[in-house]
């Protein structure tokens, strides 16, 4: 298996800077940072959100907004590993900050860029009789009608995916 590197720090993000850059937020006060670097494939994608997932129970994030949380990050993270590391594995770092109203959420890959240079926004697939639905196909529009603040930026042979889970929307 090719050795992969792994960011060490925060500072190994790609910079907030340049063309489509959006800042990301400071630590604030009554903020909780959940941060995780590993390497991509299911199962520590499963474990990484099943640690989120516990961190804000105990944050007493209700469970709504935990599942909502869960399937918007569950869609992201799988779209790095079928996606940007098709081929093989490598480095994924997803900070979050559980916030009052929400998670601020911030995906980073080494994989392969974003299709045009931005977060894909195509249309739903065809809707045929319950039987033949497409397995496939929702992931980018359930991020986009669950999430606000959806930004994306190659920077540094970095992909960097930020956006908003507001609470309150799965309730």
């Amino acid at each position: 298996m090719a050795k992969v590197s792994q960011p060490s720090a925060q500072a190994d993000l790609p910079p907030a800077h340049g063309p489509g850059a959006t800042p990301w937020p400071a630590q604030q006060p009554n903020t909780d940072v959940f941060s995780r670097q590993f390497v991509s494939g299911d199962l520590a994608t499963r474990a990484t959100l099943a640690a989120l997932m516990a961190q804000m129970q105990v944050l007493g994030v209700g469970h709504a907004d935990r599942a909502n949380a869960e399937l918007i990050l569950a869609e992201a993270l799988n779209n790095v590993n079928e996606h940007a590391y098709a081929s093989q594995p490598g480095p994924v770092h997803l900070i979050v900050h559980i916030r009052q109203n929400g998670l601020a959420c911030l995906v980073c890959d080494q994989g392969a860029p974003m299709p045009c240079g931005q977060a894909p926004d195509p249309p739903l697939p065809p809707m045929e009789p319950p039987d033949m639905i497409a397995e496939g196909g929702f992931g980018w529009h359930i991020i986009r009608c669950l999430s606000t603040d959806l930004h994306y930026l190659r920077s540094d042979g970095w992909n960097r995916l930020s956006f908003f889970v507001p609470f309150g929307r799965a309730d």
